[in-house]
């Protein structure tokens, strides 16, 4: 299984992804590039923007990416 399987995997169960989640799951640091990939593949690609808090208590922005088959 390659990484793009593997995200299109994880958010079949999960229902999304963010880069955190792909490092942490399967060792995929380069979310982004997959994405692309699979928008190349024809797979329908939408992502919203979340805020949140980094590791030194400040605020951040980060993308979850929602992937469904065409």
């Amino acid at each position: 299984m390659n990484d793009c399987e593997r995200v299109v995997a994880y958010c079949k169960e999960h229902g999304s992804i963010t880069q955190m989640e792909a490092t942490n799951a399967f060792g995929c640091t380069r979310l982004g590039a997959r994405i692309w990939d699979l928008k190349d593949r024809g797979y329908f690609v939408c992502s919203v923007w979340e805020d949140g808090i980094d590791r030194f208590g400040e605020k951040t922005r980060y993308k979850r990416y929602y992937v469904r088959e065409a």
